[in-house]
């Protein structure tokens, strides 16, 4: 089962000497990772490494640690933990004594796993967005079985003759959804998936 991040994240830890700190934040596009990552990284830092995932879309950077030994293993928590729709940088200021390539993948790694771990997730649920047309007087009807359904209303227009719904709803609840629709317009109405 897939995980999404609800709010943003910290852990924070020492490891022989050098100081860690890992935040994870929610993504909602690929577009807002560059901002993310300048807000996120500390310019007094010595590394500042990186990795996000949304979707089939990810990057990682280990930034100037040996290759290999931060960014994928980043990328490997975020993957491990099963989050998606994430970004986590994990910033190290180095204190001296040399972590070699295990320890730093562990380092990284580990760090990045428990602030994912730390921070308040939900289960995601893909949903299809469809539309379809209801009557005034069942309206209100319909509406209130919604969260039956577990359907979000994401547009409402008003005609003469009712409203015009906009929905995002699991795809095991459609049919559903398409039966209790259909019921109440009396076979005149159908949900239209606009996107899957």
């Amino acid at each position: 089962m897939t995980l999404l991040l609800k709010a943003p994240s910290r852990y924070q830890e020492e490891i022989r000497k050098s100081r860690f700190l890992a935040q994870a934040v929610p993504l909602s596009r690929p577009a807002e990772v560059e901002g993310l990552l300048r807000q996120l990284s500390a310019p007094d830092a010595t590394h500042n490494c990186w990795a996000w995932r949304f979707g089939q879309q990810y990057r990682f950077s280990d930034d100037g640690e040996p290759a290999g030994t931060a960014g994928r293993p980043i990328l490997a928590a975020i993957e491990h933990k099963g989050f998606d729709q994430v970004q986590v940088v994990v910033t190290r200021w180095y204190g001296g004594i040399l972590l070699g390539t295990g320890g730093l993948v562990r380092a990284y790694g580990g760090l990045a796993a428990k602030c994912l771990q730390a921070g308040e997730s939900e289960h995601y649920v893909p949903r299809k967005l469809v539309r379809g047309h209801c009557p005034y007087s069942q309206l209100e009807t319909f509406k209130s079985r919604l969260p039956d359904l577990e359907a979000v209303l994401e547009d409402e227009q008003f005609d003469a003759a009712g409203a015009r719904l906009t929905l995002a709803l699991p795809s095991a609840r459609l049919p559903a959804a398409q039966v209790l629709l259909r019921s109440l317009s009396r076979g005149e109405s159908e949900l239209v998936v606009l996107q899957d």
